[in-house]
């Protein structure tokens, strides 16, 4: 497996703005050209985790899906985060995952419904991984961390992607989680939050984080850090689990819709 550069993107976002939020990652991101292979934008980069469901929604194809495959495009990686897009008469918290050629998506499964998630959007069914330069990624949306048998690793992924936006209030779930998904599944994690305060009086810490596959730390950004590129090392990921393949010993199991 060769290296793969993530970049994560910590910031704050304007509530409901999408062309501004879309205008500032632009910004933030220049200069990344041929720097990096993966860039990973917090969930409802767009809007903020606004429950405004419909008002928010866009089209499949919609503006942020076209201006997330131009950046891809530019820069010579593919982005990914989240938005709300709407299909029929449902609205999901899509994941979309850009890259110059395609465009694939993950509905989010778990909806947060201490906020009412669960009555605004539609939950995906699906278990989504997608492959790139090399790698096997899983795509997840904030809630879901919380649910390790939907996201454990039955030996086809290599980096679980967590996008979220998650109060500062739970900060400690959020990361000692992360480091958890990634130990007890022999496999890379990023996870990228948000910053700031949002319209409902919230406030993130940011606190996204790499992880190695055995728990360590290669990416801890602070709430002033906006973005970093980290280097996860393919041939490392496989080193260490050829000498410690506890995957082997692993439960079978299935996972009903």
């Amino acid at each position: 497996m060769r290296d793969l550069r993530v970049t994560l993107v910590q910031r704050e976002l304007q509530w409901e703005v999408p062309a501004e939020n879309r205008r500032a990652i632009t910004q933030l991101a220049a200069g990344l050209a041929g720097k990096t292979d993966l860039l990973v934008l917090p969930e409802m980069f767009t809007t903020g985790f606004s429950m405004n469901a419909l008002a928010n929604a866009e089209e499949p194809g919609g503006a942020t899906e076209q201006w997330m495959q131009a950046l891809a495009a530019e820069l010579d990686c593919a982005v990914t985060g989240s938005i709300a897009v709407r299909v029929g008469d449902d609205v999901f918290n899509r994941m979309l995952f850009a890259s110059a050629a395609q465009v694939q998506f993950y509905d989010k499964r778990h909806l947060f419904r201490m906020a009412g998630e669960h009555k605004r959007y539609r939950g995906g069914e699906k278990r989504v991984i997608v492959n790139w330069r090399g790698w096997r990624l899983l795509l997840q949306v904030c809630y879901d961390l919380r649910f390790p048998v939907f996201s454990r690793n039955r030996q086809d992924y290599d980096l679980a992607l967590y996008v979220a936006n998650w109060p500062g209030a739970r900060t400690m779930h959020w990361r000692q989680l992360l480091i958890a998904r990634a130990i007890e599944n022999q496999a890379c994690v990023v996870g990228v939050n948000r910053v700031g305060r949002d319209a409902n009086g919230l406030d993130y810490n940011g606190d996204s984080l790499a992880v190695s596959a055995d728990g360590q730390l290669l990416a801890d950004l602070e709430t002033g850090s906006e973005a970093r590129t980290v280097t996860l090392s393919g041939s490392r990921l496989q080193e260490y689990r050829e000498k410690f393949p506890a995957y082997m010993d692993a439960d079978n199991f299935t996972v009903d819709n």
